[in-house]
């Protein structure tokens, strides 16, 4: 049996051209993506999906705060307040 690692690395070699299996439902389709799939391209829970050039395009979803104290902390002689960071920490709200 292969470690873990071996496996993920074989797999990782094998990824660009993967056949996947759509799983139809009631009024949509699914795929199942492989833990490395997931891994290699930053995805968590949440994607965004467009269409470009007739492929369907997964791609991580941007934290929109990302990196935002260390560029203020990086800018300025003043620290972070708690309310700043909670601030910076809270989830974004979606229309």
């Amino acid at each position: 049996m292969l470690s873990s690692s071996v496996a993920k690395a074989c797999c990782a070699a094998y990824i660009n051209g993967m056949k996947v299996r759509i799983v139809a439902t009631e009024d949509s389709g699914a795929v199942s993506l492989p833990d490395t799939v997931l891994e290699q391209s930053h995805i968590a829970d949440e994607a965004e999906l467009s269409i470009e050039a007739g492929r369907i395009v997964l791609a991580p979803v941007a934290k929109s705060r990302a990196d935002w104290a260390s560029a203020f902390a990086a800018s300025s002689d003043d620290e972070l307040s708690t309310e700043d960071l909670e601030w910076l920490e809270a989830p974004l709200e979606t229309a």
